[in-house]
């Protein structure tokens, strides 16, 4: 059965603001059970010229429910209190 997935490529432009969106979007993940893949800064490119900074990838049950943890009213607010935080670059993928 396939699952849903998050995937969050981050710029950090502030960060003590961006301490108060990570509050906000931990409270909304837990609030749709999303399993935290990876959430880190260190990153390595192997290949290519793609220089990605901080790297979220959350796991849902499936791709309707990982669109449903970023259309709810619990992340909303967590967008909120990004803005002039950071620029984030997000996809949802459906996998295995």
């Amino acid at each position: 059965m396939p699952c849903g997935y998050i995937i969050a490529l981050v710029t950090i432009t502030n960060p003590t603001q961006y301490e108060e969106y990570k509050r906000w979007s931990s409270e909304a993940m837990r609030a749709h059970g999303a399993e935290i893949c990876v959430r880190g800064d260190r990153v390595e490119v192997l290949e290519g010229d793609w220089h990605p900074g901080r790297t979220v990838i959350l796991k849902f049950p499936s791709f309707e429910a990982a669109k449903a943890f970023h259309d709810s009213p619990e992340y909303s607010r967590a967008r909120a209190a990004r803005q002039g935080a950071a620029v984030m670059r997000l996809l949802c993928v459906e996998g295995v």
